[in-house]
């Protein structure tokens, strides 16, 4: 970093204190409540949360848990997966949509990308069922929903249940159907950096279906009903009255963030349409079908500069992230799938070229300003002269 660069203020790639700054005394007082009521697990406002994310994500049924990780690993576990059974998965996604699977002794069958939205591509999912498939795990990535009208189609035809893996996409909407909502089971997650982030781990699931919505507390809780009696092993996984009361009191401010990520997107559309880099950068693709709640913003950087980008953007004390360098089917401990190198095309390509920028509500135009140029200056400076014509 040069002189100059240090005397600049940082811009994060999130901010998380800049969002609960605001409600600390609401929060402050809810945490307080709890602290004099000591119910610690299961209190009041736990059942007020569940209730008011079922509305949200038009859901009959909404169940907390510890993580978003756990969500996943319930719905499969609801789902009654076995070892030697084979679950539809993208490769380019966070390492819990496949781990879950991983954990139960069941085999992740990684199926490629659209290189559009990065989520999950129908067609490419049919090729890879088998008499071994038992379920479709579709991850709404970066805020946006995948093409559920395709995927819903195949999991009819094959008979095969949905997971929503909506750990990024609260609030996010296919054909006015709610993230959530559309699948068999929906799996939220509240880690802090969401964009309804909690003070710690914390998980939801969504379900329609009575007995479905029963089984999943039941395993969320040991397996335990009543007290003491159980008929099959859970685990524990409970999102606790913290974290509920919490989550409950950022809830109310949800949608005017969401609005203003929307209103920082089109911004940032606006500033790159009138740079110089449309060339050598990729703006994120919106389905127009969806509601984008835009838990990321990422672009494409073309011509292998993708690294070197980053790193100078890093120099200039602008925050980024890459999500994701490395692709779930090339992890060492995925290793013995031995998946073929061509296989994933796609996804091996958004792999080496995606950056996502900061979007969260907090960010001002002026920030963008300073991002966009910084990045117009950084790519600038890599372009080859052009040769004379001879």
């Amino acid at each position: 970093m040069n002189e100059a660069s240090s005397t600049i203020d940082p811009i994060p790639m999130l901010d998380i204190n800049a969002e609960n700054r605001p409600l600390h005394a609401d929060i402050l007082a809810a945490i307080e409540e709890v602290c004099r009521t000591g119910r610690f697990v299961a209190g009041p406002s736990c059942t007020e949360f569940e209730q008011q994310m079922a509305t949200l994500c038009q859901a009959k049924f909404a169940i907390g848990c510890a993580s978003g990780s756990d969500a996943l690993l319930l719905a499969l576990m609801a789902l009654d997966l076995q070892p030697g059974d084979e679950v539809i998965v993208p490769s380019f996604t966070f390492f819990a949509t496949a781990s879950a699977v991983w954990r139960l002794g069941a085999t992740p069958v990684f199926v490629d990308i659209d290189p559009a939205t990065f989520c999950l591509d129908p067609t490419k999912i049919e090729n890879n069922i088998s008499d071994y498939t038992k379920a479709i795990i579709p991850v709404h990535l970066f805020g946006q929903c995948c093409d559920m009208d395709a995927i819903g189609e195949l999991a009819r035809e094959y008979g095969l249940p949905v997971i929503e893996d909506a750990a990024q996409s609260i609030g996010a909407s296919f054909q006015n159907k709610a993230a959530g909502s559309i699948g068999d089971i929906g799996c939220f997650s509240f880690y802090p950096t969401k964009n309804l982030g909690g003070f710690g781990d914390g998980g939801m699931m969504t379900a329609n279906d009575d007995e479905m919505a029963k089984r999943l507390r039941l395993l969320a809780n040991h397996g335990m009903a009543p007290r003491y009696y159980h008929a099959e092993v859970g685990i524990n996984s409970r999102l606790d009255t913290i974290q509920a009361t919490v989550l409950k009191t950022k809830l109310a401010h949800l949608d005017c963030w969401t609005h203003t990520r929307a209103d920082n997107a089109a911004r940032y559309r606006k500033m790159f349409a009138a740079s110089t880099i449309g060339d050598a950068i990729e703006l994120p693709f919106e389905d127009s079908r969806g509601k984008h709640v835009w838990n990321q913003f990422t672009i494409r950087i073309k011509n292998g500069l993708r690294d070197v980008v980053r790193q100078q953007l890093t120099d200039a004390r602008i925050g980024s992230e890459i999500y994701y360098p490395v692709p779930l089917h090339r992890q060492e401990c995925f290793a013995t799938l031995d998946y073929d190198p061509d296989s994933l095309p796609e996804t091996e390509a958004a792999s080496a070229e995606v950056l996502s920028l900061p979007i969260y509500p907090a960010l001002t135009a002026k920030q963008q300003e300073r991002i966009v140029g910084t990045l117009e200056y950084i790519i600038a400076s890599h372009r080859r002269p052009k040769s004379k014509a001879a």
